[in-house]
């Protein structure tokens, strides 16, 4: 059983980057305690303080870990070592640094060189090196940009050829940067080409353009640039470049959209007239402006961008003339940072959709992990919406947390999205926050075929409360009410809503037609509290204030139905001051009720109570207050006596114990709808769009 995996390339720019986040994401969602590691890191250059790769990975998986325990040696201090005839003292050093940081973790993902600078010539060798005493499995990237099979072939039986020359074993290999439209027929040539030579393809990985994108940020400091205006914008990428030194009119007709413009700094015109054309909602947006030969805009160019609204655009000024500095900007190595999200969700997508997960697997040969972890889950409930995925439609389409989430949903292709409002709105508001909607469905409720039909199912419904046509057609004209209807219609199979509406607003069309799933009586909630060590379930803390023993019962049923459904087995605690007959009072006997109702509802779910919190969570104390229980101790549901004591216990446990609170998931409806906070985070509305999701397929069971 291996503990570790060496991750190499034999040549610069092969896409290491991209394939280490889809690594690690992986190895997230299959072990408990994932360590990054870097023999030879490029620490303290280029003005930053970490070396890149640790700083993307460290950051996207939000690694505890510190930076300095993350790497052996500096490459600076590597390249010293190996001038002055010193390598065995480099190799100790990265062994001796990594084996103190492996004691930390299950299991270690090293990233071997970038084969940049002055010691590209040794890295092989190095690499092999480091590998073999470390006990690593190796597997190796393999650039298939511009190459043939039989080239990318060649070099991988050269590669394993040398590798065994230094007593190390290439385990496999991947192939990145492929040409798209022949990904099927390279594939499988490769597969067979591979398998003969008794080397292990796990994955054959299409070239994305938007990957080799440099971001302005990366064009400021690779020419020395001063940012003029736009410095909150240094995120945009440039999906190429072109100099605009024609007329304007010609200019405009020829700039191609995402473009970073480069162009001399005394044309005034130019600039005003791109800045202009940003405004337009018939020109292309533009990742920004390159300045050149060091010229400012004059003071009246100046009031004029000063003054405009809504252009996301960086203006940078370089020294260099027109000609250096389209030279310069071609060779730009982009790469990705944690702030990237465009490029991380893209390569996390990549990695998922051509990758064999099986053959993965059987790399790292680890045991299955026994407890869910805060980033398992996290993983799980992507991946799980994923596999099947669901229709869902979020009414808030102009808030620009949802566009952001819709954009990593439809990057990761978790869910398929449906967008209520106008298209032209909305599509100018993505373009204005520079994101892509990929596949993205835009639908205006009163523009739709169907609507009539939506506004008399609701009068149907509905007019026992003595509403009119009327009161129907402007209540179905609400992007919420419009929305649940999909979901009840079966055009839609959840939805999702709450960043600027309230929890009333979002529920209430839900609760009036919707309804609940039968033998269930009220719509309950429940937070998966995802600690260090365990993920567990907390209800109702959102929704019911005094639940009676009979309401009690049933969201506890509904609360270990939904922690199953997620891969969490339901061991119910129903919770007291009380653990078994130790107490006495009004509100004991309620929950002693509330349990014997649960489990004369489910005789098949394990339920006990009342329990003490600490009875219900530690062994210990279990074995001392109720020996023998099958939950005390072990629980993984725990259910409140009320919304006061279960807000804010999962307030107390969220803040004083670091906890990740993922919810209020709802539960008990015929049909998911789930409300998110007004100061939800673009994660917070990713991960309930793929818990809406799961929940969608667990009702089609």
């Amino acid at each position: 059983m291996t503990r570790n995996l060496y991750v190499t390339i034999n040549e610069t720019r092969s896409g290491k980057s991209a394939i280490s986040l889809g690594l690690m994401e992986f190895l997230e969602g299959t072990i408990q305690r994932v360590g990054f590691f870097r023999p030879i890191a490029r620490m303290h250059e280029r003005g930053a303080s970490l070396d890149a790769n640790i700083d993307l990975i460290r950051s996207h998986f939000r690694l505890e870990d510190p930076p300095e325990s993350m790497y052996g040696v500096s490459a600076k201090a590597a390249e010293e070592m190996v001038a002055r005839g010193r390598f065995d003292d480099l190799i100790e050093t990265i062994i001796e640094r990594y084996k103190a940081y492996e004691e930390q973790c299950d299991f270690v993902f090293i990233e071997g060189t970038n084969y940049e600078g002055v010691t590209s010539w040794f890295e092989f060798d190095t690499n092999a090196i480091i590998a073999r005493n470390l006990g690593a499995p190796v597997l190796m990237i393999f650039k298939g940009k511009d190459r043939s099979v039989d080239e990318i072939v060649s070099s991988a039986v050269m590669s394993k050829e040398q590798f065994e020359l230094r007593g190390c074993e290439l385990k496999a290999a991947m192939v990145n940067m492929v040409d798209p439209d022949r990904l099927r027929e390279i594939r499988a040539a490769l597969q067979e080409r591979m398998s003969r030579e008794g080397i292990d393809l796990v994955g054959v990985i299409p070239e994305e353009k938007l990957l080799a994108c440099p971001t302005a940020a990366e064009v400021v400091t690779e020419l020395g640039g001063t940012v003029v205006y736009g410095e909150k914008y240094l995120d945009n990428l440039a999906s190429g470049f072109v100099v605009a030194a024609m007329k304007l009119d010609n200019c405009l007709e020829r700039i191609p959209a995402g473009a970073l413009v480069i162009t001399p700094g005394d044309r005034q015109d130019i600039i005003a007239g791109l800045m202009a054309a940003q405004i337009s909602t018939t020109m292309p947006n533009i990742a920004g402006i390159v300045l050149t030969g060091g010229f400012l805009p004059t003071p009246p160019i100046d009031r004029l961008i000063k003054g405009l609204r809504s252009v996301r655009v960086p203006i940078i000024s370089v020294q260099e003339n027109t000609f250096e500095a389209a030279m310069a900007l071609n060779e730009i190595n982009a790469v990705i940072r944690p702030a990237n999200h465009r490029k991380i969700d893209t390569a996390l997508a990549l990695f998922a959709a051509n990758v064999d997960a099986g053959r993965m697997k059987a790399l790292i040969s680890v045991e299955a992990p026994q407890a869910l972890t805060p980033k398992l889950f996290l993983h799980k409930v992507i991946h799980m919406a994923a596999q099947d995925k669901k229709r869902i439609v979020l009414p808030e389409a102009l808030e620009e947390r949802i566009l952001r989430a819709v954009e990593s949903l439809e990057r990761r292709d978790v869910v398929d999205v449906i967008l209520l409002g106008e298209e032209e709105r909305i599509r100018s508001r993505a373009d204005e926050l520079k994101l892509q909607l990929g596949d993205a469905r835009i639908i205006n409720p009163v523009e739709q075929p169907d609507f009539e039909d939506y506004v008399e199912t609701y009068f149907e419904l509905r007019k026992h409360k003595q509403i009119t046509k009327d009161f129907a057609r402007d209540t179905m004209s609400d992007p919420v009410f419009y929305g649940t209807m999909m979901v009840y219609k079966g055009h839609a199979d959840g939805m999702v809503s709450g960043s600027i509406t309230t929890t009333r607003e979002t529920l209430r069309p839900a609760f009036e037609f919707i309804k609940t799933r039968p033998g269930i009586s009220l719509v309950s909630s429940v937070f998966f509290m995802c600690l260090d060590d365990r993920v567990l379930v907390y209800g109702d803390c959102a929704v019911n204030p005094n639940p009676t023993a009979q309401e009690l019962a049933e969201i506890a049923v509904s609360s270990a139905d939904t922690a199953r459904a997620f891969g969490i087995e339901p061991a119910v605690a129903m919770l007291s001051y009380s653990t078994g007959k130790s107490g006495t009072g009004s509100d004991v006997e309620k929950v002693a009720e509330a349990t014997r109702l649960a489990q004369k509802l489910r005789p098949d779910l394990a339920i006990e109570g009342p329990l003490q919190y600490d009875a219900a969570i530690d062994i210990g104390v279990a074995k001392t207050k109720l020996p023998g229980s099958k939950v005390a101790g072990h629980a993984t549901v725990f259910i409140f006596p009320d919304l006061n004591t279960g807000n804010n216990t999962y307030k107390a446990v969220q803040r004083s114990a670091h906890a990740i609170a993922v919810g209020p998931v709802l539960q008990g409806l015929k049909k998911p709808v789930n409300d998110l906070s007004r100061g939800c985070t673009v994660p917070d509305i990713i991960n309930t769009v793929a818990i809406t999701a799961i929940q969608a397929q667990s009702a089609g069971e």
